[in-house]
């Protein structure tokens, strides 16, 4: 076999893959539209807060669940960083907004405390920050559609 017929066989199949990462495939269409209906909803709890970021984790999931392989894990990491902050909050019985300048509200044990320290060091961590500037990049170049976290 000759060094071009053997470039373009190698050749053909990477270009067919990174084109249909582009946002022309079916994967893509279903995520874009999801992205695109949640949009508005996102918008209004992200200028909400931490608290806005808590209520819009059904909205993260079904976000997860539409998008391609290439993305989920960076939605589970955010997913799973939100959620273990709700639940350590869920758990002391108080929320986000009840923390007046960092100080954990009367009733709040020490080890409740710590729970949600290390569940909010856990959303503000590189790990974290990395996955939220990639679905936001994502939604960006392939959707065309901002999300603001």
């Amino acid at each position: 076999m000759t060094r071009p017929v053997l470039a373009t066989l190698v050749a053909v199949p990477l270009l067919l893959s990174l084109l249909a990462g582009c946002g022309s495939g079916d994967d893509y269409s279903a995520y874009c539209d999801a992205v695109s209906a949640h949009q508005s909803d996102l918008t209004k709890d992200f200028a909400r807060g931490e608290a806005g970021l808590l209520a819009a984790i059904p909205a993260f999931e079904d976000l997860r669940d539409q998008a391609p392989s290439d993305i989920r894990r960076d939605w589970g990491t955010l997913i799973t960083a939100l959620t273990d902050l709700r639940k350590a909050l869920d758990d002391a019985g108080v929320k986000s907004s009840d923390y007046t300048a960092g100080k954990a509200p009367t009733g709040v044990t020490a080890a409740e405390r710590k729970a949600i320290v290390a569940a909010a060091d856990k959303v503000s961590s590189t790990k974290v920050q990395e996955a939220s500037q990639h679905v936001q990049q994502q939604a960006r170049d392939v959707c065309h559609t901002p999300l603001t976290l």
